[in-house]
């Protein structure tokens, strides 16, 4: 379950760092290329990802 978890936040957190490129328009090749709202939401979707993979990754002692 916990490999699920971490998959399913680095999953998150890959989206996020994409979605942030392309809002800053160093990933080129979409509509929201150069779109300055996809860089606040790529830095969100980052930032649950990170509180994602930390929750899956916690010890549980």
């Amino acid at each position: 379950m916990r490999l699920i978890r971490t998959l399913l936040a680095l999953i998150v957190l890959a989206i996020g760092v994409l979605w942030s490129l392309q809002g800053l328009g160093i990933v080129q090749g979409s509509f929201m290329t150069g779109q300055q709202q996809w860089l606040y939401i790529g830095l969100v979707t980052m930032l649950v990802g990170l509180v994602g993979l930390r929750w899956a990754t916690r010890s549980r002692i």
